[in-house]
This record gives structure tokens, sequence and C-alpha cells, in this order.
């Protein structure tokens, strides 16, 4: 079994501003990980994506991520500070949605914009629940940007 101690390790460093040392870590705890370690591996997934430079690889990643979650009880998270699994949704969604929206994949990203808001009222009052619905937010304002980009592109016929 995937030890929850060395996944928090790897996640401290690459939190801590040294993703040199925790991504190899993390991605050896990937590789290492059985495929029924759902919680592992969703987490695991989730913070790789974000040390990928290639928008592709990243959103790959979120897509794996997303898919271990769908197999995440209600407590598998706590050992990573998440209470309740549920938390772990609209983060998973916003970035999801952010990579389909670089990537051009605008009624995807709002798809799962749409999702994360929905998730999002399971979230709290705290400092992490307010981070989120702020990208959210952001998320739906980028958006609305690129649809009235494309809706000015639009030649017009008099």
């Amino acid at each position: 079994m995937t030890d929850w101690n060395d996944i928090t390790t790897a996640l401290n460093a690459v939190l801590g501003g040294d993703p040199a040392a925790g991504g190899p870590r993390l991605r050896a705890l990937w590789e290492a990980s059985h495929p029924a370690e759902h919680a592992q591996r969703c987490v695991l997934a989730h913070y790789l994506a974000d040390l990928e430079p290639d928008l592709a690889d990243e959103v790959r990643w979120d897509e794996i991520a997303l898919e271990e979650f769908s197999q995440v009880h209600e407590n598998d998270l706590s050992p990573v500070g998440i209470a309740s699994a549920a938390g772990l949704a609209p983060s998973l969604h916003l970035n999801l949605g952010e990579g389909y929206r670089r990537q051009g994949c605008i009624t995807r990203a709002r798809e799962h914009l749409a999702l994360g808001r929905t998730a999002a009222g399971t979230l709290g009052d705290d400092g992490y629940s307010t981070m989120i619905r702020k990208g959210l937010d952001g998320l739906g304002g980028r958006l609305d940007a690129t649809d009235t980009h494309q809706r000015s592109r639009v030649p017009r016929h008099e």
C-alpha cells in the first residue's frame, strides 16, 4: 500500500517550492501505487498535473485524478487533511475546466465549471474554500471573455 506519509512528504516539498525534489518522488509513488488505491492515486494525479509543462499531459493527469476520485469514499482523504472527500471535487473540476479552456475546449470547460460550482456547495467557509470559489469565478470570467471575443470576431452581414 502506498504510504500517506510518503505522499505528504513529497507534497510538502512541491508545495514548499521545491518541485525538483518532490516531483520525482510523486512520480515514483504513482508508479508504485496499486490501481485499487484510488484515494492515493487521486491525490498523486491531482498534484502531478500541476508539475506538467505540457498542457496535454497536464489535462490528462487532471482527467486521471477525477477518474480516481469517482472511487474515493467519504473519509479516504483524511490522511491528507481533507475531512470529507467531497471537498476535493470543486478543485478537481476547476483544474480540469481550466485545462480544457486553455486547450480551446470551451464546452467541456463550461461543463466542469458548472460541476465545480455545484460541488462547491460542500465547501466550508475557510481560506481553501474561498480560494476555490474565487478560482471558479475566475474560470467563469475567462470563459465569458472567450465568448465575448469569439462573438466580436464573427463577421457581420448587413
